[in-house]
């Protein structure tokens, strides 16, 4: 689902090394109080974050912006303790996903979405196959419908591995579980999705890629 990873460098998704990151240089001086570099360092990572929160709320849920805010707030306390294992802008990525997915279970969106996604299957019956939008929407639909579906942490880390791109590798490091663990909630996660793709074999695209 290349589709689902928002602005994220090919470094990034194979876990190579990173280009220096100028935003790192930033951080000393934003952690002391200096508003102009905390500022430089939000408004850099502010594509990045609102490219994510879209992904997981979908582009035209109402909340977007005020998540996306959120999830800079969250981004600004965070930079603390950020250790440089990543750029600052992935680091905020990881940040968006999980601040969204809260988003999603307090907000109410399942069952919205769940709606949206009943109306764009029944609507793309007749829709051909070989590359139509609704067919990627209802794609989009069942992912982000699965989110909703999963306890809390298979659904934080099945959207870093399928909306950010990351290796188990850089999803255990992201949320501190081991890589068995992830590796589990993964599998967990794909075989859920699977029972939803046995009702709409279109789906299947959704499930490419190795865990």
């Amino acid at each position: 689902m290349k589709a689902l990873h928002p602005g994220v460098s090919a470094d990034e998704r194979r876990g190579g090394p990173l280009a220096r990151d100028p935003l790192a240089e930033l951080l000393a001086d934003a952690n002391a109080g200096d508003r102009d570099s905390l500022g430089r360092i939000l408004a850099a990572t502010a594509p990045a974050v609102l490219a994510v929160v879209r992904v997981i709320l979908g582009s035209d849920n109402p909340d977007v912006p005020d998540v996306a805010q959120e999830s800079l707030l969250a981004v600004k306390d965070a930079l603390r303790t950020f250790r440089g294992e990543a750029s600052l802008t992935q680091y905020a990525r990881q940040i968006a996903v999980r601040t969204a997915l809260a988003a999603r279970r307090g907000r109410g969106a399942r069952d919205r979405l769940l709606e949206r996604f009943r109306r764009e299957s029944a609507s793309a019956e007749a829709a051909d196959r070989a590359d139509d939008p609704v067919l990627r929407a209802r794609r989009t639909a069942a992912f982000r419908g699965l989110l909703d579906d999963l306890p809390e942490e298979q659904a934080e880390t099945f959207a870093l591995r399928v909306v950010l791109d990351y290796s188990l590798d850089q999803v255990a490091a992201a949320t501190g579980a081991p890589i068995n663990t992830v590796r589990s909630r993964v599998r967990l996660a794909r075989e859920k999705l699977k029972l939803r793709i046995e009702r709409d074999p279109d789906l299947w695209d959704i499930l490419r890629g190795e865990a």
